[in-house]
């Protein structure tokens, strides 16, 4: 099997000090470029981050903070791994909502444009939730090792979801026993932003999805109350959710114009 490939992809991930993609930094990227002709290239670098690595941290990954103390930063290598990426879509496991944003965040800090606009991703994680079975029936033999024998009846359906949701929370220390926390915990959005602080409403307008302005259109709030965008601007926000929100402050600029 090989790839029908239009352009090139790269297939990367990322080891890092943590998961905030705000404020974590990567100590190892690994990137598999496929060319179209089936060709492929490695790259794999470790990366100094310039803070701390959590000795938690280092226990799923191996890195330590010896181990990358005489490796460039990434604002050293960043030229390099943009310039092997710049051509090609991306590919990687859980990347839509993890890899892509912190390298995002990454290239922005190193004043490398980074922008998504021209490229495809695919996120082989996203692919497996979809096609693997994740039924009523799965979810009650997965987590209560019991065979739903009555499927698609409505009585037996609701008591095995109610069990289900039970064995989850026992399951996950992460879930809160709190109806509110499990309600926001089981939403799906669709972002206008990688880490969620604009959301997109059913007209596909970006709308603030947190604080004081949460579902305003993020235009209207813009022009309401000027002095919000330079607070967000110098706040401690995603640097590629200050790029979405100056784009949109420059469209909004411009349809003025027009």
């Amino acid at each position: 099997m090989q790839l029908n490939l239009k352009k090139p992809i790269c297939f990367f991930d990322l080891e890092t000090t943590g998961i905030n993609i705000t404020n974590d930094r990567i100590v190892e990227i690994s990137i598999l470029k496929v060319h179209p002709n089936g060709k492929e290239e490695t790259y794999t670098k470790k990366v100094n981050p310039t803070i701390p690595i959590p000795p938690e941290v280092t226990k799923v990954h191996g890195i330590s903070d010896a181990d990358v103390a005489d490796a460039p930063t990434f604002k050293e290598i960043s030229k390099e791994v943009y310039n092997l990426i710049k051509d090609s879509d991306l590919g990687g496991f859980n990347s839509n909502r993890f890899d892509i944003p912190l390298l995002a965040e990454e290239m922005l800090r190193a004043e490398v444009d980074f922008d998504m606009k021209n490229r495809l991703a695919v996120d082989v994680q996203t692919i497996f939730h979809k096609m693997e079975q994740r039924t009523l029936s799965a979810a009650y033999k997965f987590y209560c090792d019991k065979n739903l024998d009555d499927a698609h009846s409505a009585e037996a359906d609701t008591k095995a979801t109610y069990e289900v949701l039970k064995a989850q929370l026992e399951r996950y220390e992460e879930l809160e026993n709190d109806t509110k926390f499990l309600a926001e915990f089981s939403s799906r959005k669709k972002f206008a932003d990688f880490a969620g602080f604009l959301i997109f409403n059913k007209e596909g307008e970006e709308c603030f999805s947190f604080g004081k302005h949460k579902g305003k259109r993020v235009v209207d709030v813009m022009e309401q109350e000027p002095g919000y965008f330079g607070w967000l601007l110098n706040a401690d926000f995603p640097l590629y959710t200050k790029k979405v929100l100056t784009a949109i402050k420059l469209r909004q600029f411009n349809n003025k114009l027009g």
